[in-house]
């Protein structure tokens, strides 16, 4: 079994495309060159608290459907705006309580959430959606895990998180590494891939 070395920190919200993009990816180079020695900490960073409303599932369906088209067909296979949940903040709670249990488990945890989210388009919202999770990994929650997301929150601003998802490596921080987004004047969304950002964000985290 390889023991974890290293660990690549990660502020990010559940309901984020963007984030479950990055992580696929980085999860994917990882097991192409054999690097399980590093890990990832997925850290809270509820968009719901810092734009102070939940994130809208039109927009968030409007970047899905733009990611698949432009770089990522392989991702977000039954994505559903009308299952999209109303709150990430019970999903980060689960992942706080899992890093408790160890940094593998919380890993596994966050990516299972994003993946019934983006690519079953599971309401992860959904109470008994969460206690299968938890039960499936073994994770035992408390009345003080939003407190853990609440917490997240505050360190990433102390931080310098800009927007979700923020790396955080031995070497320095990445916001959005793998991808260029942008928007025209008219307010078209405009997605395509960053080669560069991603090399020079990998080399950080797996030199």
């Amino acid at each position: 079994m390889t023991v974890p070395t290293r660990v690549v920190e990660v502020f990010a919200d559940l309901g984020c495309p963007f984030t479950h993009l990055g992580l696929r990816r980085f999860v994917e180079l990882r097991a192409t060159s054999g690097r399980h020695d590093v890990v990832l900490r997925v850290r809270a960073w509820p968009l719901e608290l810092v734009n102070g409303e939940p994130l809208s599932p039109t927009l968030i369906e409007e970047e899905v459907e733009e990611i698949r088209a432009a770089v990522a067909p392989d991702l977000f296979t039954d994505f559903a705006a009308s299952s999209f949940p109303s709150t990430s903040l019970p999903g980060l709670a689960l992942a706080a309580a899992a890093y408790r249990t160890s940094v593998e488990v919380g890993e596994a945890v966050s990516l299972e959430l994003r993946r019934l989210l983006f690519e079953e388009g599971t309401d992860v919202s959904d109470p008994a959606v969460l206690d299968r999770v938890a039960a499936q990994h073994g994770v035992e929650r408390t009345e003080d895990d939003l407190d853990a997301v609440r917490a997240d929150h505050a360190e990433g601003a102390e931080r310098g998180v800009v927007g979700s998802p923020h790396f955080f490596t031995p070497s320095g921080a990445w916001f959005c590494p793998a991808l260029d987004v942008s928007r025209d004047p008219q307010g078209h969304l405009h997605i395509a891939m960053d080669p560069e950002g991603f090399d020079a964000f990998v080399t950080a985290c797996f030199a």
